[in-house]
């Protein structure tokens, strides 16, 4: 009973704002068949070497790490993976005019592929769905490059320099990109309604968007399978699978 209180005061919250923020994080995809890194079936959790080809200083100097970067992000679920009904409230908060900004951790891309427009996503960690030339600066599709691999390339340089490629994300030993982070941050400053959905809140610097959305005044609603850092300060937290409390919180369908 006090659960259902909740939802229907997050509904009334969604229903009564204007200007709601999302910050997502991993676990709105791990619904759609995309693991989390550090959770209990974790990519790195299983595999801790693997957390070295997020790693720039691996990835620019050792061959062999850039190789497994590549044949993993051959095999990566996220090119098969499907948004999930989390993705989808998200869309229809868009669409009903109440969603100011989306900002998240994902590199997946599948809140675009939800029906979410381009310019509401703040990507802060950037894209695994383009790729980027470490010498030249040139940016593209990410497809292009999959075929010269499955084709039997296995560490493919920049065909205009040469250069080592890598996917357009942020990887640890990687500056976030200022003007990105600065948007994420006014986007947080201006929320009504902050939602936090599938994070840990332990990332910075953008996890102090939440401090910042509280300190000016929004409500604040944390969506998350474990406790974060600023569960106190939350005016309602959920634990339940995001895809089924989300569509709930969101009120999807409705006018």
């Amino acid at each position: 009973m006090i659960q259902d209180s909740a939802i229907e005061a997050v509904r009334d919250w969604v229903a009564g704002a204007s200007r709601i923020v999302a910050l997502t994080g991993a676990g709105i995809s791990t619904a759609s068949g995309i693991p989390d890194f550090r959770g209990p079936q974790g990519v790195w959790t299983r595999d801790p070497e693997a957390e070295k080809l997020s790693n720039i200083h691996y990835y620019m100097s050792d061959p062999a790490v850039r190789r497994r970067a590549w044949k993993s992000r051959v095999d990566h679920p996220a090119w098969h993976a499907t948004p999930n009904a989390g993705h989808r409230a998200l869309v229809d908060l868009e669409r009903r005019g109440k969603l100011h900004a989306l900002i998240t951790q994902n590199i997946d891309g599948l809140h675009q592929r939800a029906g979410n427009s381009p310019d509401t996503v703040i990507e802060v960690h950037g894209t695994m769905r383009e790729v980027m030339c470490m010498a030249c600066g040139r940016r593209g599709d990410m497809q292009p490059v999959l075929r010269r691999l499955q084709s039997g390339e296995e560490d493919p340089p920049c065909e205009h320099c040469g250069g080592i490629l890598k996917s357009a994300t942020i990887s640890f030993g990687q500056a976030l990109v200022p003007e990105v982070i600065e948007r994420a941050m006014q986007a947080a400053e201006h929320a009504d309604l902050l939602l936090t959905i599938g994070t840990s809140l332990q990332v910075y610097p953008i996890a102090g968007a939440v401090p910042l959305a509280k300190g000016a005044g929004a409500r604040l609603v944390i969506v998350n399978a474990e406790a974060t850092p600023f569960d106190h300060l939350a005016d309602a937290v959920f634990r339940q699978p995001i895809q089924e409390i989300l569509p709930a919180l969101c009120g999807a369908g409705t006018v």
